[in-house]
């Protein structure tokens, strides 16, 4: 494709945007949903989740909408330097970068801009450039606003580590303590061990955990250095391990309520848990900051609203099976943090190998994507300090910024392996302001912008189902509201202990 000022891919139909976007949102949150719906009430955690998964549907809207509208103002810019590259120079011939949009504006580029837009194609809107949210937030924020929304995703990412970093330990330790121990098939029956418990010889559980949290640093911390990316292969290969072990869990539990061996006596409602299932439920619909990279893609997009609406379907239907199954069949009690290891449990699998299959599952994905996230979180910290035709020392391009990207969230897991709070507390704050905050601020922002260089009769052809202003009010206030609640719950929480 001409034109694009970053690179977009090999184009894709709309129905495998579908899948890859299906891939994305349904990650590490959906096994640790479980647990949650668990603590929260069935009834509580169904509300919540489908009214999440609304408001993400609606942000996700706001950010297609904000992508057009990027897209436009970039093509104008090129537009406008074309014109004054030919009033110098009248030889001057089209630029391959605006083939797309040749034939719509090779003549009313001499006109005013209203003129422009009144007789103009609807193709000014077309989204065949990958504009990232850092590069929308520089278009439309203010240098405030910038900075805050690196801010919000810096944080997000480093939370998106520490839980990455904690749960491979931890799923390690869960498989290999109970193989060498005294109870090998023990580990999801609810039995509940102390961190102080013995794993092996002298070595405690705790003890296992940080070794297999060194180990886990030391293999894939050097690739925070350096620039990696996925390939084709790994991202099938991963696709299709999660796939299999979300279908068996599914299965298993559903084999197991058949049968009559469920234990699981979930309650309708519990306030205490809402905390939590909130930073959860945000956390696992998760996909806007990504968004430019899946949707740019896409062949066609006439319907992409549609398409995502329905994407959002399924996720809801995946997860409330995922996890109805999960409480019914399981006690509340004996629910782990990570959903993937009540299946090693002998009494609910006799194999061996799909036990440790499901066991182990996590240390094979999140490995993969440990590096991705890490390289992103250390390029945001270049781009947030980084100047105007300034360059960075060595030492701070390749040692400080990896180091910083790093050590915090390693520090962190060395701390806690509590997944469900570090998944609700990631979700609940920097989360919130990815998925609630900053795409409304965007659909605003590139609507005043778009009115002003295009002039108030404009329509992107791109704009959110959700175009009135109420909604933008409306997630702004949510947003902020969610921001209170979590906060006063922590508060009053640490006060009660």
């Amino acid at each position: 494709m001409a034109g694009g000022i970053t690179d977009t891919g090999e184009l894709y139909s709309p129905y495998v945007g579908l899948v890859y976007m299906f891939n994305l949102i349904v990650g590490t949150g959906a096994l640790t949903m479980p647990k949650a719906f668990a603590t929260a009430g069935w009834l509580v955690s169904l509300v919540l989740l489908m009214f999440l998964g609304f408001m993400s549907y609606m942000t996700t809207t706001f950010v297609v909408e904000a992508m057009a509208a990027a897209n436009a103002q970039l093509r104008w810019k090129r537009m406008e330097k074309r014109k004054d590259d030919e009033d110098e120079d009248s030889s001057s011939g089209v630029s391959d970068s605006d083939v797309l949009l040749q034939d719509g504006y090779e003549r009313a580029e001499t006109r005013p801009i209203l003129s422009v837009q009144r007789r103009g194609s609807a193709n000014i809107f077309e989204i065949t450039e990958r504009v990232e949210m850092g590069q929308m937030a520089s278009m439309f924020f203010n240098k405030v606003g910038v900075n805050l929304f690196y801010f919000c995703i810096i944080i997000y990412l480093y939370g998106d580590l520490a839980i990455y970093a904690a749960a491979v330990p931890v799923s390690l330790m869960q498989v290999t303590c109970s193989v060498t121990g005294n109870h090998s098939c023990s580990v999801g029956d609810g039995t509940k061990y102390n961190d102080t418990d013995k794993c092996w010889g002298p070595i405690r559980r705790i003890d296992a955990y940080r070794l297999y949290l060194a180990a886990f640093t030391l293999l894939l911390g050097p690739f925070t250095f350096f620039n990696v990316q996925k390939t084709k292969y790994l991202q099938i290969m991963t696709s299709l391990m999660r796939w299999i072990a979300f279908i068996l869990m599914i299965i298993l539990a559903l084999i197991r309520i058949s049968r009559g061996q469920a234990e699981g006596h979930p309650s309708m409602a519990q306030l205490s848990g809402i905390r939590n299932l909130f930073g959860v439920c945000v956390y696992s619909f998760m996909c806007q900051h990504s968004l430019p990279s899946l949707i740019t893609p896409i062949s066609k997009k006439k319907h992409v609203n549609k398409l995502v609406l329905l994407d959002y379907i399924l996720i809801l239907a995946f997860y409330s099976l995922l996890s109805f199954t999960a409480i019914y069949c399981f006690r509340n009690d004996t629910l782990m943090d990570m959903y993937t290891l009540n299946f090693t449990n002998c009494e609910i699998i006799s194999m061996a190998f799909i036990r440790y299959f499901l066991g182990l599952f996590p240390v094979f994905t999140i490995s993969t994507n440990f590096p991705i996230i890490a390289v992103t979180l250390r390029n945001n910290w270049k781009t947030l300090f980084h100047r105007e035709g300034g360059t960075y020392p060595w030492v701070v391009d390749r040692i400080v910024f990896p180091a910083i990207t790093l050590i915090p969230p390693v520090l962190v897991a060395f701390c806690t392996h509590d997944l469900e709070s570090l998944v609700g507390i990631t979700g609940a704050y920097a989360g919130n302001g990815i998925q609630y905050l900053i795409p409304a601020f965007l659909a605003y922002c590139s609507r005043k912008d778009t009115q002003l260089v295009f002039g108030s009769g404009t329509v992107n052809k791109h704009l959110s189902p959700f175009r009135h202003t109420f909604w933008i009010v409306f997630v702004l206030i949510w947003g902020f509201s969610c921001f209170v609640f979590v906060t006063a719950n922590i508060v009053l929480s640490e006060s009660k202990l």
